[in-house]
């Protein structure tokens, strides 16, 4: 697992061009067999570029965009790249990082000229896109204001108002479509790249879109909203152990029964957009997909919320007559209750286990335990939710889940012998996909954690240096691969 912005490369954040390609071919001599990204959606400074909060369900990242790419197609010169600021090498900065590929960007569209595989694009994602381009436009002639507080003719997309918007904003949502069209792109010759490799990549799906989304503007009829336009109730989930008034996410929740009557259109399409990007994609929060935790709107905690169930039944039948359920890789992690499981074993759906929450209270029955795995599994070391296994033990580990993983080990480890024996364990195990995060096979600590919930700031930040990728390293993780059958 390694998401796209920790690639390395000279240009603040990691993208989709030569540094992408090159670390298939890394893992493709490494004995590697799959690769792991997180969502690849456009993201906000304002929710602090997370990938899981994005104001499109199907836009990609303009910032993925590699300026290599501008210079191939002859939209700018060598020479134009040569002015980049000195960037960090381990972290993202993303102001920066903006600010520098948004002037690279502009410039090469004003040498853009519309070509057929343009126009063929734009018909093929015109479902989606025009409405998203509209969107971004609109919102930034409005200086960042969200949607639900636009004009009451944009608000409540007015034909009169949104014409008038086109007209005047003909150049900026050209140029959304234009950078729409280069990550596209650059997601298809990545794509390509695996196949020929054999690296199946898989990808990630948040459940729930923002608010301020073009997917809740331009469908507010998909979304439990009242006449005015705001939330009935939004997502979250219920109090429990770890937290005494639940977690407030704060999504519009989807109208399952408005979404049955069209076959549930919006989803077949987005899962489909999804697959046309990865070979298997991960819903996040698949319980969601049963039954959902409502929350009413305003309240400042999760624990007035009560439980609603969604359309399961209708839902899954859609996507088996539409989309092939063996694409799909359910998040199953929490409270899972028998309807989501059988829903699960029904739909053909692989769950998860994640070995680092393996080790507290009794291991003969915990499911995160590997002689509890089942073949037709992911297996994790650990998500990017975690500490690095390496992390965990130093900082984050009970004195009772030190001795538990010895206990499982069969030996106490040294701090640093802990990520390979986690490794190890994993790989070894019979789950048919083991993903293990980079900083796990590198044996890095805390300070190449990607997130840490509940914080705002940090997060989505931490990248691999080019010395990481050494010829002794690739030769030691081909190794495992071939002791454990992985390869």
């Amino acid at each position: 697992m390694l998401p796209v912005f920790s690639l390395p490369g000279r240009w603040g954040i990691g993208d989709l061009g030569p540094e992408a390609t090159g670390f298939v071919g890394f893992l493709s001599r490494s004995g590697q067999r799959l690769w792991q990204v997180l969502p690849l959606s456009e993201t906000d400074g304002a929710m602090g570029n997370s990938p899981y909060s994005s104001p499109s369900a199907f836009a990609g990242n303009h910032l993925f965009i590699p300026p290599e790419a501008l210079v191939d197609r002859g939209l700018l010169s060598t020479g134009e790249l040569a002015g980049a600021p000195v960037f960090p090498e381990d972290r993202v900065n993303y102001d920066l990082a903006r600010d520098y590929k948004g002037r690279l960007l502009r410039r090469a569209f004003e040498s853009f000229s519309p070509v057929p595989d343009y126009e063929r694009f734009l018909e093929e994602h015109g479902y989606w896109l025009f409405d998203y381009a509209l969107y971004v436009s609109i919102k930034r002639r409005m200086e960042g204001l969200p949607w639900y507080e636009w004009p009451d003719g944009l608000k409540r997309r007015e034909e009169r108002a949104l014409e008038r918007a086109r007209t005047e904003l003909r150049e900026e949502i050209d140029f959304v479509l234009f950078l729409q069209f280069l990550f596209f792109e650059g997601m298809g010759q990545l794509r390509s790249e695996c196949d020929a490799k054999g690296i199946e990549l898989l990808g990630d799906m948040p459940i729930y879109v923002n608010y301020d989304s073009s997917d809740v503007w331009s469908n507010p009829g998909l979304f439990q909203l009242d006449d005015d336009l705001v939330p009935k109730e939004v997502s979250g989930v219920p109090p429990d152990y770890f937290s005494s008034t639940g977690q407030l996410w704060g999504n519009p929740l989807y109208d399952w029964e408005e979404m049955e009557k069209d076959g549930f259109s919006w989803w077949i399409n987005r899962l489909r957009h999804s697959l046309s990007m990865f070979h298997t994609v991960r819903i996040d929060h698949f319980r969601g997909l049963f039954g959902y935790w409502a929350v009413p709107w305003g309240d400042a905690t999760a624990e007035r919320g009560a439980w609603r169930e969604a359309r399961p039944e209708g839902f899954f039948r859609s996507v088996a007559e539409n989309l092939p359920s063996s694409s799909f890789l359910a998040e199953n992690l929490g409270v899972i209750t028998p309807d989501v499981t059988e829903g699960m074993k029904r739909g053909g759906f692989p769950g998860m286990a994640v070995l680092l929450f393996g080790f507290g209270g009794d291991m003969r029955d915990n499911p995160h335990i590997p002689h509890n795995y089942v073949t037709d599994l992911a297996a994790y070391s650990g998500t990017h939710d975690n500490n690095t296994a390496l992390g965990w033990y130093r900082e984050d580990a009970t004195d009772a889940e030190r001795k538990a993983l010895a206990r499982y080990a069969g030996l106490v480890p040294k701090d640093k012998e802990v990520p390979e024996i986690v490794v190890r364990m994993v790989l070894s195990s019979v789950a048919e996909r083991a993903v293990i995060p980079l900083q796990d096979y590198l044996g890095l600590g805390g300070e190449a954690r990607v997130n840490r919930p509940a914080t705002t700031s940090g997060n989505w930040e931490w990248r691999a240096r080019e010395q990481f990728f050494t010829e002794e390293f690739s030769k030691g993780i081909k190794q495992l691969a071939e002791i454990y059958g992985r390869n």
